[in-house]
């Protein structure tokens, strides 16, 4: 995959950045070296790969696993399950997840446009190309760009590139993207010259969460990251 990777990326960072054309290659093949395969997303089903982007919004992932392990003991995993259930158990369900009143209100948002607007089916949920697919979940109440492109990526399998604080992070402090660029901009960068695949973009993004988790994060830890050796900023 690294090789692969390497030979596709091509191309042009206008205006964003003066390093390499090829650093976003080098970034990947670093950290799949270190870290290898990540195996995301972490879920047994598309459905709660669905119920997980809507969790983890602004949350750590181990408060989200343990709203996951709260609704699979209520057997509520499911699109299904979640638009028949009460709002206020719903909400007691993913307490742990944070702003659970919120994520309860998206969750059933969510599961009103599979059951009702899509008949209870991802395949129509995902039909369409990208932009349709897209446009299809931002339309839904508290879906936005970073939660509907996880959805498209590890749900539905379309290849689109996630960009999460991490990613954002990442990109800015080596150079590649200004602290100015937009989330469509460090989209552009991360997929430009890059062919739509679903394996690349999946491992990536999971590889870009992985360093943020252990060295990126608001105050850089620069030791041992396998991105020290490239010319970076700790701000």
């Amino acid at each position: 995959m690294q090789q692969a990777l390497r030979k596709r990326c091509a191309f042009r960072i206008d205006d964003m950045t003066n390093e390499s054309p090829h650093v976003v290659t080098d970034i990947y093949d670093r950290l799949y070296s270190a870290y290898g395969p990540q195996g995301w997303w972490p879920a047994d089903s598309a459905e709660e790969v669905m119920i997980g982007a809507v969790l983890t919004q602004n949350t750590a992932w181990r408060n989200v696993e343990k709203a996951i392990e709260s609704l699979a003991c209520a057997d509520a995993l499911s699109m299904a399950r979640i638009h028949a259930l009460p709002r206020d158990k719903l909400e007691s369900l993913i307490r742990p997840a944070g702003t659970f009143r919120v994520k309860a209100r998206r969750l059933k948002a969510l599961a009103h446009a599979v059951m009702e607007d899509c008949a209870g089916s991802l395949r129509k949920l995902f039909e369409g190309n990208r932009v349709d697919v897209r446009s299809r979940l931002l339309s839904i109440s508290g879906i936005g760009p970073e939660t509907a492109d996880a959805i498209m990526l590890y749900a539905g399998g379309i290849p689109i590139f996630v960009i999460d604080a991490y990613a954002r992070r990442v990109l800015v402090r080596h150079g590649i993207a200004t602290s100015s660029a937009t989330y469509g901009e460090l989209q552009d960068i991360m997929e430009a010259g890059m062919p739509p695949d679903e394996a690349t973009y999946n491992e990536y993004h999971a590889l870009i969460v992985e360093v943020g988790k252990r060295h990126c994060r608001k105050r850089a830890n620069c030791d041992g990251c396998p991105l020290e050796p490239l010319p970076h900023e700790t701000d």
